[in-house]
């Protein structure tokens, strides 16, 4: 099984752990794949994902993207593997990953199994810093709230009169 594709991991569920979780990439979008189709064009695969034509070709070169294969006319043609990839990569861009981590970690999967730690190494990395950033995030969260408290106790105050 390959780190681009959908796996249940049951064995914490069975030892009376947390339960099971589905480890996908999903996208959750309101337009999913076709059934049945495993090949999709640039302008496809950019409806299907909103980036733009401009960003998959940047992505493929830079090494962001695996090998895309192509036509006899040179036209690529993307797979639902690299699909697969391109959400975990959006996800990996959604949480503030830089491009330059991104371009390694997917290095470190073309290199096999032997990258499985230094892998889990940079994830855990780049974990610890989007807790951080939702720690500061809740952090000026609670102020906003406090100040929006203030305003509409100050309003409610004032139309009693």
């Amino acid at each position: 099984m390959t780190v681009t594709q959908s796996e249940r991991v049951t064995s914490g569920a069975a030892a009376g752990r947390l339960p099971a979780r589905p480890r996908d990439c999903g996208t959750g979008l309101a337009h999913p794949r076709p059934a049945g189709r495993d090949q999709y064009t640039i302008g496809e695969v950019a409806d299907h994902t909103g980036l733009s034509a401009h960003t998959l070709r940047w992505y493929e070169r830079i090494g962001l993207m695996p090998h895309v294969d192509r036509t006899h006319t040179g036209q690529r043609r993307f797979t639902n593997r690299d699909l697969d990839w391109l959400s975990l990569v959006t996800k990996l861009r959604l949480t503030g990953m830089p491009v330059a981590d991104m371009v390694r970690y997917a290095e470190l999967v073309r290199a096999g199994e032997c990258t499985f730690a230094e892998r889990e190494q940079l994830l855990t990395a780049h974990r610890e810093d989007v807790r951080q950033r939702i720690a500061e995030l809740q952090s000026t969260l609670d102020v906003l709230d406090y100040k929006i408290d203030i305003y509409a106790d100050a309003r409610r105050a004032s139309e009693r009169f």
